[in-house]
C-alpha cells in the first residue's frame, strides 16, 4: 500500500503593493524583518513587523522625552548646588570635565557656552542644547567626590535606601546608556523589535521615579508603549 504524501501548503505570493513597498524601503532593510517572521509570504509578515516596529518606536518618544528632561534637570540641579546657577560658564566646573576619548564633554559644553554667552542667554535655554550623552557621562565615578556624594540623594530622593551612592550612581549610568541606545536606534529608524522593550519601558519609569514618583506615575498612565507591545503581529 502506497503511503500518501503529506499535504502541501498553498503557495501564497506577495501582492504587487507589498513588493512595491519592499522595494521602496529597500531589500536589505526588509530582509532583517523577513528573517524574524513566520508569516507567509515572508514579505507580508516583514511589512507587518516593520509597521509595528515603527508604531512602538513612535510610542516610546513620549516616555523618552520625559526621561531625558527629568534627567537633565536632575543633573543641572546637582551642579548648580555646587557651582551656582551659571554653572555652564563656571571655569571651576568645566575644569572637572574630561576632554579626551571619542566624546569630549569639556569641548561640547564650552562650545555651547561660548556660542550662548551668559550675558545674552540663560542656563535654562542652554540646557536643552546639551547632548544626552553629556548627562549620561555625568553619572561616572569621576564626579562622585565633589558632586554625587553630597547631592545624589537630594536630587533623586527615591533611590533605594540600601544602595550606596556609588551603587546608585553606577546603576543610573548603566540605565542611561541602555536608554540612549534605544533612543538612538529609534532616531535612526532602526529595528528595535528584538530588544526587551517592556524592560526598557520599566527602566525609563524607574529613572523618572528616582527623581519624582508623581511624575513617573503620570507618565505611566499616559504612555502608549504597553498597548502597542500587546499587538505585536509576529
Amino acid at each position: 500500500m502506497a503511503s500518501s504524501a503529506p499535504p502541501t501548503s498553498p503557495i501564497i505570493l506577495p501582492t504587487a503593493q507589498e513588493l512595491a513597498v519592499k522595494n521602496a524601503l529597500s531589500h536589505p532593510r526588509i530582509s532583517t524583518y523577513e528573517a524574524a517572521t513566520t508569516v507567509l509570504p515572508p514579505v507580508r509578515g516583514a511589512l507587518e513587523l516593520y509597521d509595528w516596529n515603527a508604531q512602538v518606536s513612535a510610542a516610546f518618544l513620549a516616555p523618552l522625552h520625559l526621561c531625558e528632561v527629568v534627567i537633565r534637570n536632575t543633573v543641572a540641579d546637582a551642579i548648580a548646588a555646587v557651582y551656582g546657577p551659571l554653572w555652564p560658564w563656571h571655569a571651576g566646573f568645566t575644569a572637572w570635565l574630561p576632554d579626551s576619548g571619542k566624546w569630549k564633554m569639556k569641548s561640547h559644553l564650552q562650545n555651547l557656552a561660548s556660542s550662548m554667552p551668559a550675558a545674552t542667554t540663560t542656563t535654562g535655554k542652554l540646557i536643552p542644547e546639551v547632548n544626552f550623552i553629556f548627562w549620561e557621562k555625568m553619572f561616572t565615578a569621576r564626579f562622585d567626590g565633589h558632586l554625587w556624594m553630597n547631592h545624589l540623594r537630594t536630587v533623586m530622593p527615591n533611590l533605594h535606601p540600601a544602595w550606596t551612592v556609588q551603587q546608585a550612581r553606577a546603576k543610573i549610568n548603566q540605565d542611561l546608556f541602555k536608554i540612549r541606545s534605544l533612543r538612538n536606534r529609534i532616531a535612526h529608524h532602526e529595528p528595535i523589535f528584538s530588544r526587551n522593550l517592556a524592560d526598557e519601558l520599566a527602566t525609563i519609569k524607574e529613572l523618572i521615579r528616582f527623581r519624582c514618583a508623581h511624575t513617573a506615575a503620570w507618565m505611566d498612565a499616559r504612555q502608549q508603549v504597553s498597548a502597542v507591545l500587546k499587538n505585536r503581529p509576529v
